[in-house]
Parts: structure tokens; C-alpha cells; sequence
């Protein structure tokens, strides 16, 4: 079992087992299994999390699965009861005035049942605030299990990209054609039918109270009539519309709510292939 606070130093500790330990006491291995916590610097959502469980296994030449334990569920975690619960029993009433002091304490610490440990200070320096972007997160070998595929994956042991260094200033790469999402054979309405209906939505829906929106309200419209008619899910439409999963998840609910209000459906284009209407609008196929 190994235990860092960062997610460098919790991929370090475990490169450092598997070459001291694990390399010969499992010489046929060809996967590790990792259980983590849901949240924290090994959570389900950090990316710097998943990007070093891909250079470990391209190092290694093990496929990394990592089980997260349910958010809440933290103490389930057999290194709870088996390693801290007994490290803690050791040091009780010990001033723990130093790093050399901690680490002894930890490997001191035995029990009847044949428990031994082995620790060592950390001195590294791992960087904070590393941007992991949406290209580097697409080119992870990580399949996800059937089972709550966000708890539960597989990061294969294939060449990935390393974490990012701050990058020089390049020529910016000409931008797409938004206008494109907009094609009536997306949509299933013309342009000037998706305009008078992102009108009907605006009266309702357009407000400026609170923090400004990350897209302007015809891109949210837009967006939900994409994710309503091409089962576009959220992930991908934030990628299109440069904004963030969260984000994007909250604009679906607000215009499908709206939607819901003025009583517009926009039905899918595998049941009513185009052109299809809102109901309510007034339009003629």
C-alpha cells in the first residue's frame, strides 16, 4: 500500500514500489489494480491523475485499473484499516515534532498478525495548477468499465503524451466554421426557424441576472436542439462550443425546461426525419 498527498507523489510512491517490490515479488504481472478515493488529488475528475496513470503504465508495461470508492465511501479503503488505523495507534501520545520523527513512527509500526512497513521521506517538488487540456485527455489509452465507467477504467500501457510544459507562443490555428452547426440538415429547421424559435425562448430564458453565461443564448438554444434531435451528448457540444462539460449540462436542463414551458418539442431525427418542426411555432413541413 502507498500513500502521498499530490497525485506526482502518489504515482511516484507506487513507481518506487513496483521497482523495489512489486517488479519481483510478481514477475508474471500484467495489471496493477489501484483503488482510490472519489475526490482529491486522485479523484474520478482530475485529469493530472489520469495523464500520470498513463505514463506509469507506458513505463511499466501494465495496464493501470483504478476502482474509485463512491464519493462519501472513503474509509472502505482496505489501507484505512489495515496500514493507517495501526500507524495511528503507534504515534498516539507522540509529540510528532519533525518529518524524521513521522516517517520512523510509520516504520515502527508492526502488529501480531505480521504487518511491516516501510517508509521514506518525499522531497520532491511537484508543480500545482498544471492545465491538462481536451487533446491530451482524448489521446489516454483509458477504457472505461461497463459498470459506472467514471469510477471504474483502465488506462492500457501505451505510449501517451507527457504532461504539458508551458508552450511558446504559436500561430493561432484558423477557427472552424461555427455556422456549420447550424445546417438545417442538423437541426431539422431552417436557419430563420431556429431564429424566431431561439426568439420565443429569449423571453423567458435570456435574463441577465447573476453571473454572465459562458455562451451567448442563440449558441444555448443551438446547443439543446443538437443534443435533442442528434442525441448530442453534453461532452462533445462543450468541446463544439467552447465551454465546459458542467456548463453545458446546466444549459440542456435551463432550454429543455423552456422547451417544456412553451410546450416545443424537437423530436428526434431518427423517429421524424427532416425537415421537422417545433410543434407550436407555427411551422409547415
Amino acid at each position: 500500500m502507498v500513500r502521498c498527498p499530490r497525485t506526482s507523489g502518489r504515482l511516484k510512491s507506487i513507481r518506487r514500489w513496483w521497482s523495489g517490490q512489486g517488479r519481483g515479488a510478481y514477475p508474471q504481472a500484467t495489471r496493477l489494480l489501484i483503488t482510490a478515493d472519489a475526490g482529491g488529488s486522485n479523484g474520478y475528475r482530475t485529469r493530472a491523475w489520469k495523464l500520470e496513470l498513463a505514463r506509469l503504465a507506458a513505463e511499466t508495461g501494465l495496464t493501470n485499473t483504478v476502482c474509485h470508492l463512491p464519493p462519501g465511501t472513503s474509509k472502505w479503503n482496505k489501507i484505512e484499516h489495515r496500514l493507517f488505523s495501526h500507524i495511528t495507534l503507534n504515534w498516539r501520545g507522540r509529540p510528532l515534532a519533525s518529518h524524521e520523527v513521522i516517517v520512523q513512527s510509520i516504520a515502527a509500526t508492526t502488529t501480531r498478525t505480521g504487518l511491516r512497513v516501510m517508509a521514506e521521506l518525499d522531497t520532491n517538488i511537484y508543480p500545482t495548477g498544471v492545465q491538462i487540456g481536451d487533446a491530451e485527455m482524448a489521446a489516454l489509452p483509458l477504457t472505461r468499465h461497463a459498470f459506472h465507467g467514471d469510477w471504474n477504467y483502465a488506462v492500457h500501457a501505451q505510449p501517451c503524451p507527457a504532461i504539458p510544459a508551458p508552450r511558446a507562443p504559436q500561430k493561432p490555428v484558423p477557427e472552424w466554421d461555427h455556422a456549420l452547426l447550424s445546417d438545417p440538415f442538423l437541426t431539422g429547421m431552417s436557419r430563420q426557424q431556429l431564429s424566431d424559435l431561439t426568439d420565443t425562448l429569449a423571453v423567458d430564458g435570456d435574463f441577465k441576472r447573476g453571473r454572465p453565461p459562458r455562451l451567448a443564448f442563440p449558441d444555448q438554444v443551438l446547443a439543446a436542439v443538437l443534443h435533442l434531435r442528434v442525441a448530442l451528448a453534453a461532452e462533445p457540444l462543450a468541446v463544439l462550443f467552447d465551454s465546459s462539460r458542467t456548463a453545458m449540462h446546466r444549459t440542456l436542463l435551463k432550454i429543455r425546461t423552456l422547451l417544456k414551458a412553451h410546450s416545443i418539442v424537437i423530436p428526434p431525427a431518427a423517429t421524424h426525419p427532416p425537415p421537422s418542426r417545433p410543434s407550436r411555432l407555427g411551422f409547415e413541413p
